[in-house]
């Protein structure tokens, strides 16, 4: 049997944001600062920063981009296994930020990247096997293959008693019909150990449109610890009957953009340290929220998805 030697392997897309050097609509911006992104990615980089074992695994283009993530997710010291692909670019993702720090994206490749070339082949049984925790999300496996390849990876996770964690991070704007990625949540969130939303996605994922029916509904499933992040009011995390409710950081936000990835970060650095999630004290349960939500509140007060995640000591727990 495999050495546990990863806390978390991320599954899913590493893309490059552009960064504007300025609020405002895109063609008003003369300069753009290449960071890298990616939901999972960003999580990845969370959790090493927060003193985790990181591994992550997906695909980028063989091209200038596609190495200057692994460059940067490789200097974080998160453990990287991409694949290079020659036949797609590294996905190019643009960011414009109002006068709130809420953000709007526009890229040239968004459906046509490396990313979305993720099969069942990619997951890789003896990396999985690594992990204590596997998180995934949705935006990676927009084609066929790639919705098999999460499925596949939830499956592999099971059987080698891998924890599995799920953000679907959902971005509409990336499908044409919204029927497989409702297929895809609910193949997927039943096995899940850790499920986490936003409060615009809790429809789509749970049938249910007001948080607290939607976290039940997500226990109903399966779900160990199901969480629904509210924006400026904070997250509420249920965990069978426990329902807990953690305000949000108080910060004046400077950019939006992998908020819900600090979060997520935050929690599963926490989760993974400390056994068992059913075995956790309720008051244990509201610390690790509370701590996720501090984490994602360092990330809205700086431009980009990873220039404000915190590094181990710098915020308590």
């Amino acid at each position: 049997m495999s050495t546990r030697d990863l806390d978390i392997l991320c599954f899913g897309e590493a893309l490059v944001d552009l960064l504007p050097e300025r609020r405002g609509p895109l063609e008003d911006c003369g300069r753009f600062e290449p960071c890298p992104g990616g939901a999972p990615a960003n999580v990845a980089t969370g959790l090493a920063r927060l003193g985790l074992q990181v591994g992550f695994r997906g695909v980028v283009g063989d091209d200038p981009f596609g190495r200057l993530l692994a460059q940067r997710l490789g200097a974080e010291g998160v453990t990287c296994a991409f694949r290079f692909a020659r036949e797609r670019p590294t996905g190019l993702w643009f960011v414009a930020l109002d006068a709130r720090g809420e953000r709007t994206f526009f890229s040239p490749n968004a459906r046509f990247s490396a990313d979305k070339l993720v099969a069942p082949a990619d997951v890789d049984r003896a990396l999985f096997g690594r992990a204590r925790w596997l998180h995934v999300g949705s935006s990676a496996h927009l084609l066929e293959e790639g919705r098999a390849a999460l499925r596949a990876a939830v499956a592999a996770a099971r059987e080698l008693g891998v924890l599995v964690s799920f953000d679907p991070n959902v971005r509409l704007h990336l499908w044409d019909e919204v029927a497989p990625l409702r297929r895809l949540c609910a193949d997927v969130i039943p096995a899940c150990t850790l499920v986490k939303v936003a409060d615009d996605e809790t429809e789509l994922c749970t049938g249910e449109r007001a948080p607290e029916r939607a976290a039940a509904r997500l226990v109903e499933m399966g779900v160990e610890i199901a969480c629904v992040t509210l924006g400026a009011a904070g997250a509420l995390v249920r965990r069978g009957g426990d329902v807990v409710r953690v305000p949000a950081e108080r910060v004046e936000a400077v950019d939006t953009t992998g908020a819900g990835d600090a979060f997520v970060a935050g929690l599963l650095s926490v989760l993974a340290r400390s056994g068992p999630p059913g075995a956790l004290a309720r008051a244990d349960l509201e610390r690790a929220a509370a701590f996720a939500c501090r984490v994602a509140g360092r990330v809205v007060g700086r431009l980009g998805a990873v220039a404000g995640l915190p590094r181990a000591g710098e915020i308590s727990d």
